[in-house]
């Protein structure tokens, strides 16, 4: 579904990518794992069209996407739900919900698609009318993830979906994730708790300085040494 080659992108003349290169296929979770700063948010970014990359190609679906802007990457089925939730504060949840449906194909669907919202995260029902502000931090993310799935995507990037949550709302932003790979939603995610990613991921990339470094299936991923004492406290 999408394949990334040889990508390198640049902050300015400062390099962030070095050829990187991956791929997703449809109706996988696969997980970018990595300490801060290793290029994670700066790879989702260049896939969805919010950075551009200097060289190297991106594929969704057979056709290119790289040097297309962000909202025609989000009409050909990529949506991403960025780190820090990002929402509209001063609007209702409703509100924005239908802003994440604001392409033409989205926007003639969007009430049986918010009901499908409603169904995942029945809390956003309740809080139809409440200002995006009002909310807690758990709503807020399921918020994000609402309106990310309000253009209909078929492939969802997720950038640190539960950052900052309690555990039981973490566990239940899991749960939604591993349930829309059942819808047959793809799933490309960034999280801090590698652990858990990898108990629902199929395969994931470990970046390191703008490198891929390791990839693979995650179960053997878990047995990896360098990902054991890095990223799991072994």
């Amino acid at each position: 579904m999408l394949e990334v080659q040889n990508v390198n992108t640049f902050y300015g003349k400062v390099q962030a990518l070095w050829d990187i290169s991956l791929t997703v296929g449809e109706a996988e979770i696969v997980a970018l794992v990595g300490a801060n700063g290793a290029g994670k948010t700066t790879l989702l970014n260049t896939i969805s069209g919010l950075l551009q990359p200097a060289s190297g190609t991106i594929e969704f679906m057979g056709q290119r996407i790289d040097g297309l802007p962000s909202h025609k990457i989000v009409e050909m089925g990529i949506s991403h739900v960025p780190e820090g939730r990002r929402l509209f504060t001063d609007m209702s949840v409703h509100e924005n919900l239908e802003m994440g449906a604001y392409t033409s194909r989205a926007w003639k669907s969007r009430h049986e698609t918010e009901k499908e919202v409603y169904g995942s995260f029945p809390i956003l029902k309740e809080r139809a009318g409440q200002l995006a502000r009002t909310l807690s931090g758990g709503e807020q993310q399921m918020l994000a993830m609402g309106r990310g799935l309000m253009s209909r995507p078929k492939l969802c990037i997720f950038d640190e979906p539960s950052y900052g949550l309690a555990p039981i709302v973490m566990t239940e932003v899991f749960d939604v994730i591993k349930s829309l790979r059942e819808q047959g939603i793809t799933i490309l995610i960034i999280e801090q708790n590698v652990p858990r990613t990898l108990e629902i991921a199929d395969r994931a990339y470990v970046l390191e300085n703008g490198r891929i470094v390791l990839e693979g299936n995650c179960e053997k991923l878990l047995e990896e040494e360098m990902v054991k004492k890095a990223y799991l406290g072994l």
